[in-house]
């Protein structure tokens, strides 16, 4: 039987031992160093992230905004305010900070909480007072070659090495495009409207009085050339259809003649929705909202938040080694593979975590502890079937079969409704609950993993060895 289910043993190893590894890799590493120390090796390090932490566990930046409505229509508030908040998250995105909480409160009050950040002065910074729209030329050949040839050359080398060499600050420009003396500042308006003859989408630009002669000026040499346009530093919408805006996009609609007068419009759109989503940005990097200085600004410290994710993790490992000490003295056999099966459950689950970069808030810790939860309720389900078909004379190979095919109803409809109820609060709840439903529905997914695949393999290895025969080992003791 051992060689029958050596394939699926042989993969639940290799799984738990990467997660294991993806999870802690600082343990590795350090095998890894003295091991290049010892033999001069030059051993590769394992790259894996952090685990990111929310802004009640990590401490942070807290920052509160009062935007200044008075000269919007009262029925365009609410979207200019969803507009500032896809802004600044847009631009706080840039920087790589875990998982930013920026919501509305009331009318005109914008609340920013940026998890690791120590320095206010720094979130202040990065938000900015007003948005950063760009508009660039295309680069003669000779420069893009140039800027391309320097990349190449700083490309690999450290930041100490790259300053050594001559020009090394071109290898920082965008190697296809440079800016322009227009920008956000001088964009009156943007607005979505339709070819009359075709039906198709097209943006409508307006430039106010000295925009319109920078913006004659551009398009007089650039007749035939793209221009691309940027909102904090990089593409207004992305373009290569991989869901996020990166470097690797660049929207930039070709001119097609000199424009006068400050209006112009971007032709070739085909869908509505990235029509909606251009103006959508434009307005934003033109939007007449000020910002100015937060009227509140805090640092959260994390002690707090230590003091309740240590408690919090110590509850969770005591209950856990509770749980596996009831799973091996009541069921035996079953309880000490359930138990290895829920370790290699809690290693799949944290890599998975690391993996998406799920955000650890206490929240979501506590979703995470309950999903284990639901793990072991997996397996009680499991072997109170498999006692029963035991009892009833069946073979051990028969009874797990049986015991695992009549506990899949009710496992499957449990945590089925569990995950309805998590997507539920994650539609409608609020960041916190966000946390805790996104790492209870996550780990439901992989306890069925651990549940139906590997302490069913675990189980089945024991079939036709000897221990099979030695009864009181798979009963529990009621």
């Amino acid at each position: 039987m051992l060689k029958k289910h050596l394939g699926s043993l042989i993969l639940i190893v290799l799984l738990a031992v990467v997660s294991g590894i993806y999870c802690v890799p600082q343990y590795v590493n350090g095998g890894i160093n003295s091991i290049n120390a010892k033999y001069n090796w030059k051993l590769a390090q394992i790259n894996a992230p952090d685990f990111k932490l929310g802004l009640d566990v990590k401490g942070g930046v807290r920052l509160e905004y009062q935007a200044d409505l008075s000269k919007i229509e009262e029925s365009k508030r609410d979207e200019v305010m969803e507009g500032l908040k896809d802004l600044i998250e847009r631009r706080i995105n840039v920087y790589g900070v875990a998982e930013p909480q920026i919501q509305t409160s009331g009318e005109s009050r914008l609340i920013v909480e940026l998890p690791g950040v120590e320095s206010v002065q720094q979130a202040i910074e990065w938000i900015g007072s007003t948005p950063w729209l760009e508009f660039k030329e295309q680069r003669p050949q000779e420069e893009t070659d140039k800027i391309i040839a320097k990349i190449q050359e700083v490309q690999g080398k450290t930041m100490e090495e790259a300053i050594q060499i001559p020009d090394y600050h071109l290898a920082l420009e965008n190697p296809y495009f440079k800016n322009t003396e227009l920008t956000g500042e001088y964009l009156s308006k943007a607005a979505l409207s339709f070819d009359q003859n075709t039906g198709s989408p097209i943006v409508d630009l307006q430039f106010n009085d000295e925009g319109a002669k920078i913006f004659e000026q551009i398009t007089e040499r650039n007749v035939g050339k793209p221009m691309a346009i940027y909102l904090d530093g990089q593409s207004i919408i992305d373009t290569n259809g991989d869901d996020k805006i990166d470097n690797s996009d660049i929207y930039a609609p070709n001119i097609q003649q000199k424009i006068t007068g400050g209006k112009a419009i971007i032709t070739g759109i085909t869908d509505v929705t990235e029509a909606k989503t251009i103006v959508k940005r434009l307005n934003e990097g033109a939007l007449p909202v000020p910002l100015g200085q937060p009227i509140s600004q805090q640092k959260i410290g994390p002690t707090l938040g230590a003091i309740s994710l240590d408690q919090t993790l110590k509850a969770g490992f005591i209950g856990f080694l509770i749980v596996i000490l009831f799973m091996i003295v009541y069921y035996r056999v079953p309880g000490i593979l359930a138990s290895v099966a829920l370790t290699v459950y809690i290693g799949l689950l944290l890599a998975m975590f690391k993996l998406i970069s799920v955000t650890m808030s206490l929240a979501g810790i506590g979703g995470f502890i309950l999903s284990v939860g639901m793990a072991v309720d997996a397996n009680v389900l499991i072997f109170s079937r498999l006692k029963e078909e035991l009892e009833s004379g069946k073979s051990l190979a028969s009874s797990i079969e049986e015991a695992f095919n009549r506990a899949w109803p009710a496992i499957r409809d449990g945590n089925f409704t569990t995950v309805v109820v998590g997507i539920i609060l994650f539609i409608f709840g609020t960041s916190f609950v966000k946390g805790f439903a996104t790492t209870l529905n996550i780990g439901i997914m992989v306890s069925m993993f651990s549940a139906i695949v590997v302490t069913k393999t675990f189980l089945r290895l024991f079939v036709g060895t000897k221990l099979e025969n030695v009864k009181w080992l798979w009963k529990p003791l009621a």
